[in-house]
């Protein structure tokens, strides 16, 4: 599988992006589909999580401002994130997770996100 962050930019506190990340297969094939950032000299750490079918999870930081979904006719997923603020300027980076036998992992490039005035 492979990934294709983008819509990644400077933007002002307070203001909305929307992150979209392609995938090269059918994601009605892949169980998780997720969006994890990397602070500058931080962890990645997650930031949404969604479940082929099933549920979607945020992290407390981002609940009520982000929003993820699924085109699955794009095989597309989106992160729409509002009210920004400085501390979710990060690399953004989209992730798939494949359920077999054992759980495959696959990683889009990421993209920059930088909420500045």
């Amino acid at each position: 599988v492979q990934l294709q962050a983008s819509g990644g930019g400077l933007v002002q506190p307070g203001g909305s992006l929307t992150l979209s990340c392609a995938s090269s297969e059918s994601i009605f094939k892949i169980n998780i589909m997720g969006w994890y950032r990397q602070a500058p000299g931080k962890q990645r750490e997650l930031v949404a999580v969604s479940y082929n079918g099933d549920g979607i999870n945020y992290a407390d930081s981002v609940k009520g401002r982000f929003t993820t979904s699924r085109d699955n006719a794009k095989n597309t997923v989106y992160l729409q994130m509002n009210n920004l603020k400085p501390e979710d300027t990060a690399v953004y980076f989209c992730n798939a997770k494949k359920i077999l036998s054992s759980i495959l992992d696959y990683w889009g490039q990421g993209t920059l996100v930088t909420v500045s005035s």
